[in-house]
């Protein structure tokens, strides 16, 4: 029984996997931000598989993701983007479900949900001022003032790198994970009961139905 439930836990975190890939092609950049941030809602079945099946297996979702998006469509950005936001997801789903563990209820998930949210936008600024932006400016030898460029000519907020942080990719990450924190909060019980459905023996399946 519990190779049986292995195996069904397994094949949910690839369709999950499967179905963040797909929802990260759905892609559209903010008025605020510059090009290279594209909007999408990819992290929401990482964040239910957390939820559901926990940490580990959200983590999964998560690395899924990258990898199909990379064996489909490859890399535009020498693996930096990737790697960015395998990380980005990964800082804001693990707040979150671990949090839904101590705490499982509504509640806990709103909790969760709000942390991660906060989490991963406060670790995208650090990130993308060490780490992502200088990566890009090394690679592709571009001055960081080049970066910072694309980021005014969308938001005249932005005149260096500090206001680019503060007044782009701040509020970027801000919008992109509470908008996937509001499509989880709608969709929690529906989906979470078809979640538990799936995995669950047949035979508590049959119990619960009667």
């Amino acid at each position: 029984m519990q190779k049986q439930l292995n195996v069904k836990k397994l094949a949910l975190i690839a369709m999950l996997g499967a179905l963040a890939a797909t929802l990260h092609t759905i892609r559209f950049p903010l008025p605020f931000a510059p090009s290279f941030l594209d909007f999408d809602v990819a992290e929401l079945p990482c964040l239910f598989a957390g939820f559901f099946l926990g940490p580990v297996a959200g983590t999964l979702v998560v690395l899924v993701k990258i990898a199909l998006k990379l064996l489909l469509q490859g890399t535009n950005t020498a693996f930096v983007g990737d790697f960015s936001n395998f990380f980005q997801s990964i800082m804001f789903m693990l707040p979150a479900a671990l949090i839904y563990k101590k705490m499982h209820s509504k509640k806990g998930a709103i909790v969760g949900m709000i942390t991660g949210t906060l989490v991963a936008s406060v670790f995208a600024i650090f990130s993308n001022t060490f780490v992502m932006f200088p990566l890009y400016s090394s690679i592709y030898g571009m001055p960081m003032e080049a970066i910072v460029g694309m980021g005014s000519a969308v938001n005249p907020l932005v005149h260096d790198e500090l206001t680019m942080m503060l007044f782009s990719v701040l509020p970027f990450n801000l919008v992109k994970f509470t908008a996937t924190s509001v499509l989880t909060y709608l969709t929690y019980k529906r989906v979470g009961s078809a979640l538990r459905s799936m995995i669950a023996p047949k035979n508590a399946a049959v119990q619960h139905a009667k």
